[in-house]
């Protein structure tokens, strides 16, 4: 006979199972999960939901219908468009995390420092306050310009774009957290400045950063298709569905498959993120919750 889980209601009430409780019962997040998880899938399994090599030519087989063999037709070259499909959604994750990841390390990193420390606010806000004034699209342009076209590149030139406004996001949560009695305590009783921002500051500001991640994944991969459909992104071949859509352009009259179909992928992909984005606002941002 097994002994009763004592500790069962203890991990119910914690705030990570109750905050995910909310989010499970949360049908916007529900729906954006279902979307979202949909093209996360075919990623992480697109060598094995799409085995054949994304950039075989087969001219023979060019302008291709969707059909039981070409799932998504063929394009220009007789390439396979539901391949290139799939390996673009893996190429757009792989960006969107990366941009992510680059904007939690160093977006977190500045808005914390302008936030905490008033000396460092004006400089540190300044330069973003610079970097800002562009339209992100057309900075993140520049500075591929710069850099050249690639993968990497576009990735750096988009965390570049987007690490000033989750530094503006943090530090306006660091601000209003390093006023709380608790912060005031801990700085009383003598602890130090980095302990008071890891054990005291950062865990209590992760909610609107969370926030703020979710919406710039959704950015990213809009931002990225966006470099690639002006040449200015990934490398063609290389299978993006920006590329793939700027390659069908020209065909949209006797194939508008080629162009159609990466655009729905897109519109999945950016609809199922700002769908997370908004359920989890609405259920970690406290303000919204006492109005509701």
């Amino acid at each position: 006979m097994s002994l009763p889980d004592n500790d069962a209601p203890a991990r119910r009430r914690h705030p990570f199972w109750l905050a995910w409780g909310r989010l499970l019962h949360h049908r916007l997040f529900v729906s954006g999960l279902v979307l979202f998880g949909i093209i996360l899938i075919a990623a992480v399994f697109a060598p094995y939901l799409a085995p054949t090599d994304p950039d075989k030519l087969a001219m023979r087989f060019k302008f291709l219908p969707p059909g039981a063999d070409h799932p998504f037709g063929t394009d220009n070259f007789g390439r396979s468009l539901w391949s290139r499909v799939i390996w673009g959604a893996r190429l757009s994750v792989l960006m969107g995390s990366a941009v992510v990841v680059l904007n939690a390390i160093f977006g977190t990193l500045v808005g914390a420092l302008a936030g905490y420390f008033r000396w460092l606010d004006n400089p540190l806000m300044r330069v973003n306050d610079a970097l800002m004034a562009f339209p992100a699209i057309l900075l993140a342009i520049g500075i591929t310009a710069v850099l050249g076209p690639s993968t990497i590149d576009a990735v750096l030139a988009l965390a570049i774009v987007y690490i000033p406004r989750t530094a503006r996001i943090v530090r306006s949560s660091v601000i209003v957290l390093r006023e709380m009695e608790y912060v005031q305590a801990a700085v009383a009783a003598g602890a130090g400045h980095w302990r008071i921002l890891r054990r005291h500051i950062m865990p209590n500001a992760m909610a609107p950063l969370i926030v703020q991640l979710s919406f710039l994944f959704a950015y990213t991969v809009l931002a990225e298709a966006t470099l690639s459909f002006l040449g200015v992104g990934a490398v063609p071949p290389t299978p993006t569905w920006g590329n793939i859509m700027a390659e069908g352009r020209q065909y949209m009259i006797e194939a508008p498959w080629i162009i159609t179909i990466p655009g729905v992928a897109l519109m999945i992909t950016v609809m199922g993120l700002n769908m997370l984005g908004d359920g989890l606002r609405d259920v970690l941002d406290p303000r919204l919750r006492i109005q509701q």
